[in-house]
């Protein structure tokens, strides 16, 4: 069994590949992506824009070319060219006639203040000025408003047009990376592999509708047994969550597994802040910790809910068993409700619950910040990898790729132990060719160096231990500066921890959620609801390997026929669209076919503010309306 003893800054980053096939190996340098550097990367287009927004703004003459080029280098003209090509500038607006007029009438005034021979004199002037100046300020404004209104809104489309050239420069990044631009020419390879997808049209929408009312006479009491590792339980308790309100229930704090591979015996409030998920909550259903004393002693009606089911499986059948038994317990919680096909506001509440409810205990949270602290030393940026290459894993996939003829043994052993794992005769190596195994850790090497990530990139790994005697020995050497929470925090900090693997699991999705990367290898249910999360978060930069394609690159790679530059490039080309970026839930033929609503929560729970199909119907017809109404004052129709 290895364990991660690597870890912590090292003067000399190991060079040497996982294979001989390796580039040249990056050092490392600080990435600092502020809004500053992204900025002036447009700076050439500013420039041409800037002299086309003079023009719009009606400052534009026959030498309008000419007086652009002299108002950028005006320091090196004479202090009267100055004032000339300042004044035009500040004043486009007011006509040349009565600007000479102002002028005039201040150069007298100024004139008789100069001599000096009556103090009166000099205050009557000054009012006298004041005086002018606000009749003709207020009569330019007034006489200009419908004009300044026209102008603005040119300027109001062209700035739009400006934030939508920056969009879509980016875009083309995100989505065709094969495309040089301009602005991808001169970000440098660092800031590259750094950068999150675009997503600037959406936005969260989880929040309840404000016409939501519940009904506060309950059918009966729901206790709730989730089942699995600790994100199948997560995601489990929020699909009882959308049952309970289904069914009018009472929800009782859900019991965890204590049975998985594992068998940690903490409970909901060890794991969970119990008393936010509670209150969170409170709008949608009721939770009570316990069943209430005339009840505790009833045994319940036991059922394992009908896995994938419709709203009106739990609104119907269900709910008619609770309101006869008053009390039902659902032996299983994973994956017991559709993806797909549900009303929006139990979508909604399915995200409250999984995004804002389920909060992990202050002592998970607080260290997991601490540990975020510690990678991001010297503001750095890091990687969470989801190394998914453990014991257990391995066994029920059958996967055995680089491991001895022992360990492939003592998985299989495993696999036929374990009654509820169907699947006992597994074919190692066409699995692996299918893109079914977890990545190994030299495959996983192979891919971030690949992907353009230097050996002195910080790596925090995300897995228990991992399995196979020098399985991370190639890794390590391409990558040593690795962490995980082992050698991350101090024995003392680890000691409430230690003994509790699911405990550890929500530190890790802590410190996974907050990364500026997020890698997994197998696509589990670690992965499915961290990469989720990440996406309601804002879309941050998750990047899902094909692994099915990148084996058999990498085979090739191994058998000479595809040098290093051919197979990094490839590698490359093939993950340009897999790194997070916005896109609406795959839906399949079958529910296991379907792409989870956990890993996906757009449509639901994301919107997209450039679509109306995202938007309440109610919502575009009163902007219709008003476009309407402003269309008319014109003398123009729209439509409805």
């Amino acid at each position: 069994m290895t364990t991660l003893s690597s870890g912590g800054p090292t003067g000399n980053s190991a060079n040497a590949s996982p294979r001989n096939h390796s580039g040249p190996t990056t050092t490392r340098r600080r990435v600092d992506v502020a809004p500053s550097d992204r900025t002036s990367n447009f700076s050439d287009y500013n420039h041409e824009f800037s002299d086309e927004e003079d023009n719009l703004n009606g400052s534009s003459t026959s030498g309008g070319a000419h007086l652009y080029y002299h108002y950028h280098n005006h320091s090196h003209h004479h202090p009267v060219i100055k004032y000339l090509l300042l004044r035009r500038k500040l004043f486009f607006f007011v006509p040349e006639a009565c600007l000479l007029g102002v002028e005039d009438l201040t150069a007298t005034i100024s004139h008789g203040l100069r001599s000096g021979k009556n103090m009166g004199r000099k205050i009557f002037g000054v009012l006298l000025l004041m005086a002018v100046l606000s009749v003709f300020l207020k009569v330019l404004f007034w006489s200009r408003m419908e004009e300044n209104s026209h102008e603005n809104s040119n300027l109001v489309l062209f700035r739009h047009f400006k934030d939508d050239w920056a969009r879509a420069q980016r875009s083309i990044i995100d989505h065709h990376p094969s495309i040089s631009t301009p602005l991808f020419d001169k970000l440098p390879p660092t800031q590259k592999i750094w950068m999150k997808p675009n997503s600037d049209n959406f936005y969260k929408c989880i929040a309840p509708a404000r016409s939501q009312t519940r009904s506060r006479k309950t059918n009966g009491y729901l206790l709730v047994h989730a089942n699995g590792g600790l994100n199948q339980m997560r995601t489990g308790i929020c699909d009882m969550v959308a049952a309970a309100k289904l069914m009018n229930a009472t929800l009782v704090l859900p019991s965890l597994d204590r049975e998985s591979f594992w068998t940690d015996p903490s409970t909901f409030k060890d794991i969970f802040d119990w008393r936010h998920f509670m209150e969170a909550l409170k709008g949608d259903i009721d939770i009570v910790e316990y069943l209430p004393p005339r009840y505790a002693g009833k045994k319940p009606l036991e059922r394992a809910p009908v896995s994938w089911s419709k709203a009106k499986y739990y609104r119907e059948e269900m709910a008619a068993l609770l309101k006869k038994n008053k009390v039902i317990r659902f032996t299983h919680s994973d994956s017991r409700l559709a993806n797909n096909g549900l009303a929006a506001h139990i979508q909604r509440l399915r995200c409250r619950a999984n995004y804002e409810a389920l909060r992990y205990s202050k002592e998970i949270v607080d260290l997991g910040k601490k540990l975020v602290d510690r990678l991001r030393n010297n503001s750095e940026p890091y990687v969470a990898l989801h190394l998914r290459y453990e014991k257990d894993m391995l066994a029920f996939t059958g996967c055995s790729h680089n491991l001895t003829a022992d360990e492939t043994d003592e998985l299989r052993d495993m696999r036929h132990k374990t009654p509820h794992w169907k699947e006992k005769e597994i074919d190692s190596e066409a699995r692996r060719l299918q893109g079914g195994c977890p990545m190994t850790p030299r495959e996983a090497a192979i891919f971030l160096k690949a992907m353009g990530y230097p050996s002195s990139t910080t790596i925090y790994i995300v897995a228990g231990p991992i399995y196979g005697s020098d399985s991370m020995a190639p890794f390590l050497a391409e990558f040593p500066n690795v962490f995980s929470h082992s050698n991350l925090a101090t024995a003392e900090e680890l000691e409430p921890f230690k003994p509790y693997q699911n405990r550890l699991a929500a530190l890790d999705y802590v410190v996974a959620l907050e990364s500026d990367v997020f890698i997994y290898t197998y696509d589990g249910n670690m992965a499915k609801a961290v990469q989720g999360h990440r996406r309601f978060e804002g879309f941050r930069k998750t990047i899902n390997p094909d692994k099915r394609n990148f084996v058999a690159l990498i085979d090739q790679l191994d058998e000479d026929t595809l040098s290093w530059e051919e197979f990094s490039s490839q590698v490359q080309i093939l993950h340009s669209d897999r790194i997070g970026a916005p896109y609406r839930r795959q839906a399949g033929s079958l529910p296991k076919e379907e792409e989870n609503f956990y890993a996906n929560p757009l449509p639901g729970c994301v919107c997209n503010s450039s679509q109306d199909k995202f938007v309440s119907p109610k919502l575009v017809h009163k902007v219709k309306l008003r476009s309407s109404a402003a269309l008319n004052r014109q003398g123009l129709s729209l439509n409805l």
